[in-house]
C-alpha cells in the first residue's frame, strides 16, 4: 500500500490480535560484570492496529509478570519478589503506543511503558517483517498473519527497581542498570 508518507510491501489496514504462542517477549541484562543474563515473558495480550495511513498506528499490549522465565527456578522467583517486579503488588507490565515515525528505512514506536507502578515513555526500534495468509485458518480468505520485531532498553532505575548486591573486592555491581528489550511478535487480523 502507498500513503503519501510510507511505502510497505504488502500492507494491510487492520485490527490483529497478538498470538502469545507464537511471540516472544525477551529482555536481556548485563550479569556480574562479565555476562548477561536473558529471560522472558510467556503471558501476553495485546492487539495491533495498521491505520491506512501506517504512521499513525497503534500498539496496546499486557505482559503478566508472573510468566518470567530465565531458565532458573530460583532465579525466576527472586525476580517475581519485592526486590525486582514486586509481582503481588504489580501484576503486569502495559505499553500504549503515542506514535510511530520512520528512522530511515526503520521505524520508530513512541509509547509508554507502565511498570513496578511507573509509566514512562519508551521508545521501540520497529521493523515489519510482513503480512502473510494465517496457515491455522486455511479455509478462510481473509485470514492474514503479520510480523514484526522491535527493540528498546530502559534503565531499571527509571521504574523503581534498584535492588542490587556489590561483588566484593572490586567496586563493581552484580546486576546491570541497563535492560534490553527485544521482542519478536506475531498478531492474527481479527475477522
Amino acid at each position: 500500500m502507498t500513503t503519501s508518507a510510507v511505502e510497505i510491501p504488502g500492507y494491510v489496514a487492520g485490527t490483529w490480535t497478538i498470538d502469545d504462542l507464537h511471540s516472544d517477549i525477551g529482555f536481556t541484562v548485563r550479569h556480574m560484570v562479565v555476562a548477561k543474563v536473558r529471560g522472558r515473558f510467556t503471558g501476553v495480550t495485546g492487539s495491533i492496529v495498521t491505520a491506512a495511513d501506517p504512521l499513525e498506528s497503534t500498539v496496546t499490549a499486557a505482559i503478566d509478570l508472573a510468566t518470567v522465565d530465565t531458565g532458573n527456578a530460583d532465579r525466576d522467583a527472586h525476580v517475581r519478589n519485592a526486590d525486582f517486579l514486586d509481582v503481588e503488588k504489580h501484576p503486569e507490565m502495559t505499553y500504549a503506543s503515542t506514535g510511530l515515525r520512520r528512522d530511515g528505512d526503520r521505524f520508530v514506536l513512541d509509547g509508554d511503558l507502565t511498570l513496578h507502578g511507573v509509566t514512562r515513555p519508551v521508545p521501540l526500534r520497529v521493523e515489519i517483517n510482513g503480512f502473510i495468509k494465517d496457515a491455522f485458518r486455511p479455509d478462510s480468505e481473509t485470514a492474514l498473519r503479520m510480523g514484526l520485531s522491535a527493540t528498546g532498553e530502559i534503565a531499571r532505575s527509571d521504574f523503581g527497581i534498584t535492588y542490587n548486591a556489590p561483588i566484593p573486592g572490586t567496586g563493581e555491581m552484580g546486576l546491570g542498570e541497563k535492560v534490553q528489550i527485544n521482542l519478536e511478535i506475531e498478531a492474527a487480523l481479527d475477522e
